[in-house]
C-alpha cells in the first residue's frame, strides 16, 4: 500500500512542491500507518525526502528549460548578454577617454 501511496504522489508534482518539513510529516506519518520500526521508519523518511529532493530538482530544471525556451522565442536579451555589451562600451569609453586626454604632438 505505502508502494501505491508513493507512486501515487511521485507521479505529479506534489512532492516536488512540498516543504521539506511537510514532507518530513507525510513520511512519518504514512511510516506510523504501516507499522514500521523505528529504522524502517528513518528509513522511510530519508528515502522520500531524497526522492522529493529529485523531484524538486527535476521539476526546477524542466520549468526553467520551459523559461528558457519561451523567452528565446519572444527575441528578449538576456541580462548576461546585456551585462557584456555593457563591459565592452565601458572599455571601449575608457580607452577613447586616455586617447582624447593624451597630448596630440605634431612632427614638422
Amino acid at each position: 500500500m505505502i508502494d501505491l501511496i508513493k507512486r501515487t504522489m511521485l507521479a505529479g508534482v506534489g512532492l516536488a512542491v512540498m516543504t521539506k518539513d511537510k514532507v518530513e510529516e507525510l513520511g512519518r506519518d504514512l511510516a506510523a500507518q504501516a507499522k514500521l520500526g523505528e529504522v524502517e521508519g528513518r528509513e522511510f523518511v530519508d528515502n522520500l525526502m531524497k526522492q522529493s529532493e529529485d523531484a524538486r530538482k527535476d521539476f526546477e530544471d524542466r520549468v526553467g528549460s520551459l523559461v528558457k525556451k519561451a523567452m528565446d522565442g519572444v527575441n528578449v536579451v538576456h541580462k548576461e548578454d546585456l551585462d557584456k555589451l555593457q563591459a565592452r562600451v565601458d572599455a571601449l569609453e575608457a580607452e577613447l577617454r586616455k586617447h582624447q586626454d593624451a597630448p596630440v604632438h605634431h612632427s614638422h
